[in-house]
């Protein structure tokens, strides 16, 4: 199969789009045949080893963790799904090796869901880990009727599905943004906000008593003005910043969860969840897309095709 793998880590200069064995199917997993894999930060920070400390890594090392395609092949344990089905996942394994980033991956059963009929092969491959980050951060928060939640980078990868989905629990949004995003945000909900310096302010104005809860899709100084702002710090999550817990927050690490494929799914399929795909990229030109994806600046999300 073709793929992109890096022997070692480092810039773009290393990602290879090479020649791999086709993957092994284990018992548990299925063979998928990738149509489409989604391009997030933490792809391009394996890359270069920033997460060496924290994760096991094996060279070469296929990037890529998001992935929808259609299933070719079974293990002989597995029931939930059969050659030919569409389906879609957040496939990250117990060490980082066989990514999605990929004409072909073997996806463990717990890391996928069918695919949202109402997503074209891009939208759903750019999905899984944004949108299951996005859904557990609003669950370790308690987003639901009433709330008013400030999410932080609100036109993000993350941040555009956790608007939708906090809209979907019933929730308020106040989103940060730069202003060229401000009508974006709209559409999608929200009540945008200018993120810089006086945004405290800012938010205060359009909640004279606070928020209800707050999430960090960014860094920087988000934690810090969240904790201004919302009277519960343990309503506060952040992705990005793991001081959040010394104040009672919650950190967010993303699990593979194949409950909440699903109910992402229904979100799609009953029209009140849509990805924003802000550029495709064929998988030959992965190191182009990671390195769009480090700009920060993309409006929804990046995406490799694979076909």
């Amino acid at each position: 199969m073709k793929a992109i793998a890096i022997h070692r880590y480092g810039g773009p200069e290393v990602v290879e789009y090479t020649d791999l064995p086709d993957p092994k199917v284990g018992p548990d997993s299925v063979l998928v045949q990738v149509r489409a894999a989604g391009v997030n930060p933490v792809d391009w920070k394996v890359r270069d080893g920033r997460l060496d400390g924290l994760l096991d890594a094996h060279f070469p090392l296929v990037m890529g963790w998001d992935a929808a395609g259609v299933v070719r092949a079974v293990g002989g344990g597995v029931t939930e799904f059969a050659p030919g089905d569409e389906v879609y996942g957040c496939v990250r394994k117990d060490t980082v090796e066989h990514g999605t980033y990929a004409e072909l991956v073997a996806a463990p059963v717990r890391t996928l869901a069918r695919k949202p009929a109402a997503l074209d092969w891009a939208q759903a491959g750019g999905l899984p880990l944004a949108g299951l980050t996005a859904l557990q951060s609003l669950r370790a928060v308690g987003a639901g009727p009433g709330d008013t939640v400030l999410v932080h980078a609100a036109a993000g990868g993350v941040g555009h599905l956790a608007v939708q989905i906090a809209r979907a629990l019933g929730a308020r949004v106040i989103g940060t943004a730069g202003e060229r995003n401000h009508d974006y945000l709209r559409e999608l909900g929200a009540e945008p906000v200018r993120y810089g310096e006086g945004l405290a302010e800012r938010v205060g104005v359009l909640a004279p008593e606070g928020v209800d809860a707050a999430l960090d899709l960014v860094g920087g100084d988000a934690v810090e003005v969240s904790v201004g702002l919302v009277a519960d710090p343990a309503r506060i999550a952040s992705v990005a910043d793991f001081g959040v817990k010394a104040l009672g927050g919650r950190y967010v690490w993303v699990r593979p969860d194949a409950a909440g494929l699903a109910e992402l799914a229904a979100l799609a399929d009953e029209g009140r969840l849509t990805v924003t795909v802000a550029s495709t990229f064929p998988l030959a030109q992965a190191a182009s897309a990671q390195a769009l994806s480090a700009e920060g600046r993309t409006r929804g999300k990046i995406v490799l095709l694979a076909d």
